[in-house]
């Protein structure tokens, strides 16, 4: 993914879920069903809440490698933590077992399942495996996440185009509850007109992390070169959706200003591509996170802080924090201050 504005020659993609997959007239009235959300509620959790664009979000998701999305139920059927129950516990579960033996770092959610409840979606491998049960999981998470092979179990199908992946998880956060049906209503009057629905899958997602971001979003499609990325966005609105279509999935091309980062992405190449699309320095960023079963999590974490610096000597460790440049200038007055009196103190003891 890049800043530039070279564009793509065309879309190619293919249809996902055929048989399966509804009309885009039934997604449309399904949606519109959800979102029946009062008008008076926008501005405490919508799109009018006062901190929608409160917060620099560029680079504000952890360096990770790989997204695991479990096809489970509805979000009207998710708790909060969806995460401690059925298949998604016990993904997150082995996931957290052997997150030290993972050939990367590996984000874990659930997607809505649309009749197809059991089937994982892997990415950027662009891999779906059909039918994954309890009893699977195990050695799914050993071969596939661990070894890097097939899985043993069930089917598997490549999979191509675009994926979109639209936060609604109402239980979790309401502002997600609000923001997530409109925008995907959004989405799909604007690939209905746009003759896309064969080529791009939306489904609703469980929640992505910082609650205060949303509308949240991730999209995971190839860029200029063909290579899949997963980006994520924040603060967005309706209004956004034409300009992800043209602009990100059409074109490759970065939205900079409700960007929130890339999977794969150290921080430094982060950083990097905030720089050479001439983003404003990040000061930081604040917000909620959930945390998963064990200590699983598909979030981001909350503001990050600065890692102590281990000195170790013979005997003994300490840990310390740096300090900042307004500490540094005061300790530095404190200790002219002391200088200055006890110099006074030697001159006064010595002329008297």
């Amino acid at each position: 993914m890049h800043f530039s504005s070279k564009s793509r020659n065309s879309l190619s993609f293919s249809r996902f879920e055929s048989d399966k997959k509804p009309s885009l007239t039934r997604q449309m009235a399904e949606v519109e069903n959800m979102n029946s959300v009062p008008a008076s509620e926008d501005t405490e959790y919508g799109f009018k809440r006062p901190e929608m664009y409160s917060t620099n979000i560029a680079n504000s998701i952890t360096s990770y490698g790989r997204h695991v999305f479990v096809l489970y139920k509805t979000p009207e059927a998710w708790p909060s933590h969806v995460e401690e129950q059925g298949l998604p516990q016990r993904f997150a579960t082995l996931l957290n077992d052997r997150k030290s033996d993972l050939l990367v770092q590996t984000k874990l959610n659930v997607c809505e399942g649309g009749g197809s409840d059991g089937d994982v979606l892997l990415f950027p491998d662009m891999i779906r495996y059909k039918g994954v049960k309890d009893t699977d999981v195990e050695g799914f998470v050993e071969d596939v996440l661990v070894n890097g092979k097939a899985s043993s179990s069930g089917s598997q199908e490549d999979i191509s185009g675009t994926f979109v992946f639209v936060c609604t998880h109402t239980s979790r956060d309401k502002r997600c509850g609000v923001c997530g049906p409109v925008i995907l209503e959004r989405f799909q009057k604007e690939i209905g007109s746009r003759g896309l629905s064969d080529q791009i899958t939306l489904k609703r997602c469980s929640h992505v992390g910082q609650h205060k971001y949303a509308g949240n979003l991730i999209i995971f499609s190839p860029d200029s070169v063909g290579k899949i990325t997963g980006n994520w966005y924040g603060y967005v609105t309706p209004d956004d959706v034409p300009e992800l279509l043209d602009q990100h999935i059409a074109k490759g091309e970065i939205i900079q200003r409700i960007w929130r980062g890339q999977m794969g992405l150290s921080e430094a190449e982060a950083e990097k591509m905030i720089t050479n699309g001439n983003k404003e320095e990040s000061k930081g960023f604040t917000g909620g996170c959930c945390k998963g079963t064990k200590g699983v999590s598909c979030c981001q974490e909350e503001t990050p802080k600065p890692e102590p610096i281990k000195k170790e000597g013979r005997k003994c460790t300490i840990w310390f924090q740096p300090l900042d440049k307004e500490e540094f200038y005061i300790g530095a007055a404190v200790v002219g201050a002391i200088a200055t009196i006890a110099m006074a103190y030697t001159f006064f003891r010595r002329s008297g």
